[in-house]
């Protein structure tokens, strides 16, 4: 198993050169790999940086942090790894002794492992029990949300987590099959979704419980909530010209960055019949992807699941 474990997170992580680059590394800077995952992305800072330079790899996924440990071992004191949510970057800061840091990188989403580990229960494609916590010592599991949540506030999540259309009919028919017994697996729920919505609906394209899975992985792991307060505090620890990287997976996670960027790059929001300026806000960050990095055709070719992928940057000014 844990051979296994390796093979899968061994996969080249997307957009490397692109992400390293973005960084704009310096030797001797202290940078923050907010979402370490396997370690690919963590193991190119640590090899660009020299001896005075320091990454820390944070992940919330105890498996993760296992594997990323290894993997970065051969880097002595130059990575650290520490087991939180990128959402805590002030607290890991204060507990690692770091007041400034010169840049951090998000890989958002859900892994290719945590992906392809069955019994994590984020698949709709391997059937297991209902889970999908990234962060096993989280009370909220996907069981919970499917069988406790009210049809309306499962509506609501599938409607705005998955963006999916035929969320009053899914959420409807998830409530009627769990007054008969509750819904405790990956397949159960699946099947449920693929004859909750019309024949024709399922045909071709993605797979249809695709969009209500993601909602609710999103929702047991409030994903989307902690995006922008977390790029909020990087750029409070970020120093002058420290770059920060965010890699989204798709259009919720992106817009977040994106509206949180242009936000912290606009200057004075007063009234422009004002004479002078009273709100003080100034621009905190200058935006460097005016349109988000894709990933290459070479790299689609290679990795079918980085289709989706957009990169934005953005540096303390």
């Amino acid at each position: 198993m844990e051979e296994r474990k390796k093979i899968e997170f061994s996969h080249r992580s997307v957009l490397l050169d692109e992400c390293i680059d973005a960084l704009a590394i310096r030797p001797d800077g202290i940078y923050l790999d907010g979402t370490a995952g396997g370690g690919g992305h963590s193991a190119e800072i640590a090899r660009a940086l020299g001896d005075e330079g320091l990454l820390i790899a944070i992940d919330q996924d105890e498996t993760a942090v296992a594997v990323v440990t290894e993997r970065l071992s051969s880097f002595g004191l130059r990575a650290r790894v520490v087991r939180n949510n990128f959402c805590e970057l002030s607290e890991v800061c204060r507990e690692q002794g770091i007041d400034e840091i010169d840049g951090l990188l998000l890989d958002l989403g859900v892994s290719s492992h945590q992906l392809d580990t069955p019994e994590r229960g984020f698949s709709y494609q391997a059937d297991a029990p209902l889970d999908m916590r990234m962060d096993k010592r989280k009370s909220l599991d996907a069981y919970e949300v499917v069988n406790t949540y009210p049809q309306e506030k499962l509506k609501k999540i599938l409607f705005d987590y998955g963006e999916e259309r035929y969320a009053p009919a899914i959420a409807a028919a998830i409530v009627k099959q769990r007054e008969k017994a509750p819904i405790k697996t990956t397949a159960e729920l699946s099947e449920l979704i693929k004859y909750a919505i019309p024949p024709a609906a399922r045909e071709g394209g993605h797979h249809p419980a695709k969009r209500s899975f993601q909602a609710i992985r999103i929702e047991v792991n409030a994903e989307l909530d902690v995006i922008e307060p977390a790029i909020r505090s990087a750029v409070s620890l970020l120093r002058k010209g420290g770059r920060i990287a965010i890699i989204t997976f798709h259009s919720l996670e992106d817009r977040i960055v994106k509206q949180t960027f242009a936000d912290l790059a606009s200057g004075c929001t007063c009234p422009r019949d004002f004479p002078i300026c009273v709100c003080g806000k100034k621009p905190s960050v200058k935006v460097i992807t005016k349109k988000p990095i894709l990933p290459s055709r070479e790299e689609l070719e290679e990795n079918p699941r980085s289709r989706s992928t957009k990169l934005r940057v953005a540096e303390k000014l």
